[in-house]
């Protein structure tokens, strides 16, 4: 199963004031309760961008921007397997708002830890703090 989800920035990606928009799974939901960047399942005739444009107006009533291919997780569970295709994203248009998931809040990726991630999320933030460290020149 193909599945997207977006890497929401306030402003400039790793910019000082710039925060992440992540939103917290229904308590209902597979996973519920943890908090996961927003997305959804790729429909079959979309592109993953269109999907991921889709499932944020859907999901948080925010337009974005897709911009470049962060990286894509395999993942298995007990009775499927996904990949998850994680795009960053500029926040466009529209005030974000619990539609289909329980909760939503900005975070910076410094404090992003305060939050219970899934398995397949973590590994997104990780590589984050990879490509935030490397953006400034750090060794």
């Amino acid at each position: 199963m193909d599945v997207v989800a977006g890497v929401i920035w306030s402003g400039k990606p790793f910019g000082q004031k710039s925060e992440i928009l992540i939103a917290q799974r229904k308590t209902d939901d597979m996973l519920g309760g943890l908090w996961e960047f927003p997305g959804g399942r790729v429909e079959e005739g979309e592109t993953n961008e269109e999907a991921l444009r889709r499932e944020l107006e859907e999901e948080l009533g925010i337009e974005v921007g897709v911009e470049e291919h962060l990286m894509d997780v395999r993942h298995a569970y007990t009775h499927f397997r996904m990949t998850l295709h994680v795009h960053h994203c500029l926040h466009i248009e529209g005030k974000p708002a619990a539609i289909d998931c329980a909760n939503w809040a900005w975070t910076t990726l410094e404090d992003i830890e305060r939050f219970a991630f899934s398995t397949a999320d973590r590994k997104v933030i990780a590589k984050l703090k990879a490509q935030q460290e490397s953006e400034r020149g750090a060794p």
